[in-house]
């Protein structure tokens, strides 16, 4: 509870806003910023530090402590990710300021925009993208170069100020963007643009500006163009390769105007190929939140082979998805049983099945049989009588899924693919 010692503040912040800000923030978790201090240490004097921070917002006064720079893995992809992580105070501080004006944004925001909003999710955008892509001869896979690292603050400021007319929260908004980032080596430095993935913030301003930046304007000026926007993944559906040109070569422009550009490597137009289609082009597959978007062998309602571009789990996310596994070492749990082993993975694997295993599925199945493999080869190590006999272990891991099919996560993705697990 936050304790009430009110006078006469320059705003108008509800203490309530203020307690389930930090409820939000203690449910999601996260690490400590540059100040060191945890969730469960914030929470030591929890109603002191709440009342800090409100004070602070409402008098006018809260300056935000620099950002720490924190490198993560890519959530759908290989390679690193820089985030800026706040201190716990400020993830509610920034949490409250959201709240006031999430509500006001969220309803003129486009029907294509699907990240970070409520009730929405990936698999959303990618359904949409799928069926477009059926109906569309071309897409554009755009891809904004160092978007978040690149924003322009003045740009960004114009774009709330059109969706709120209290002065406290343009003022902090403009004080989380100019805040400094603490980087890994110690050093602090100044930000002149951009805004820190990372912090609660960032992901409603970044859809408030790209609402203007592209989706109105798209709307606008290219409304037989379709879209599907996940925060700063895009890609626009286009009737011909005359149009696809046209439209990208607007887009360019209309990035340059707000300077940011688009990655010259990533960005292409792509030739949505399948059994109708049977052209070629230099490009005929694209990346989109994790899954690859091209030509594939899929089997209709009469049991006829067709050729239809379709997502699948992208080889990025193959690939970080092998080495995760390679780094279990599952081979070496001598002492463990199997369901010590799925205890202590099912989780990830869970995960993995319920996000990539929505589209094509079998292309992931194909993947977590690497899972297997290892155990396979734990059960060779573990017991005298399978060590050198690779198919006898296959067959006692086979014997074990009939037994047992819920034991681990992925089987279900493997019978999805048509195989049992003791099959070669």
């Amino acid at each position: 509870m936050i304790e009430s010692k009110s006078k006469a503040k320059s705003f108008v912040v509800s203490k309530k806003v203020v307690l389930e800000a930090w409820e939000s923030v203690r449910g999601n978790q996260g690490g400590a910023g540059v100040d060191g201090q945890s969730i469960e240490d914030f929470e030591r004097d929890l109603s002191g530090n709440l009342y800090r921070i409100w004070n602070r917002l409402s008098s006018g006064t809260y300056m935000p402590p620099p950002v720490k720079e924190v490198k993560v893995p890519k959530k759908h992809a290989l390679g690193v990710r820089t985030l800026g992580v706040p201190t716990v105070a400020d993830r509610v501080a920034q949490t409250v300021v959201k709240r006031y004006l999430e509500p006001n944004v969220e309803p003129v925001f486009h029907e294509d925009s699907y990240g970070y909003r409520p009730g929405r999710s990936a698999h959303d955008a990618l359904g949409v993208c799928r069926k477009r892509c059926w109906k569309y001869d071309w897409a554009i896979d755009l891809d904004i170069q160092s978007f978040f690292d690149s924003l322009d603050h003045e740009l960004v400021l114009k774009a709330v100020s059109r969706h709120t007319d209290q002065r406290w929260v343009l003022l902090y908004v403009d004080r989380w963007l100019k805040a400094p980032i603490q980087q890994i080596d110690g050093i602090t430095a100044a930000r002149d643009r951009g805004t820190p993935q990372g912090s609660a913030i960032s992901p409603v301003l970044a859809n408030v500006f790209l609402h203007y930046a592209f989706d109105a304007w798209m709307s606008r000026e290219f409304p037989d163009v379709p879209f599907e926007r996940y925060a700063d993944d895009l890609v626009a559906h286009c009737k011909s390769k005359r149009q696809a040109e046209f439209v990208l070569g607007a887009i360019t422009t209309r990035m340059a105007s707000l300077n940011l550009e688009l990655n010259p490597v990533k960005t292409q137009i792509v030739y949505c190929k399948d059994s109708n289609r049977k052209g070629s082009y230099e490009h005929e597959r694209f990346d989109f939140l994790g899954y690859t978007f091209g030509p594939r062998k899929s089997c209709n309602g009469k049991g006829e082979l067709f050729t239809s571009f379709t997502p699948a789990i992208s080889h990025d996310a193959v690939k970080k998805i092998h080495r995760t596994i390679k780094r279990w070492k599952l081979h070496l749990w001598n002492r463990a049983s199997l369901m010590d082993i799925a205890r202590k993975y099912n989780k990830i694997v869970h995960g993995w099945v319920n996000y990539y295993g929505r589209f094509y599925p079998s292309m992931l199945a194909k993947s977590l049989r690497r899972i297997d493999e290892y155990l396979v080869r734990w059960a060779m190590k573990k017991y005298k009588r399978l060590r050198g006999r690779r198919m006898r272990a296959w067959g006692f891991l086979g014997r074990v899924h009939t037994r047992e099919p819920g034991l681990f996560a992925h089987w279900q993705a493997v019978r999805a693919n048509g195989r049992t697990v003791g099959a070669v």
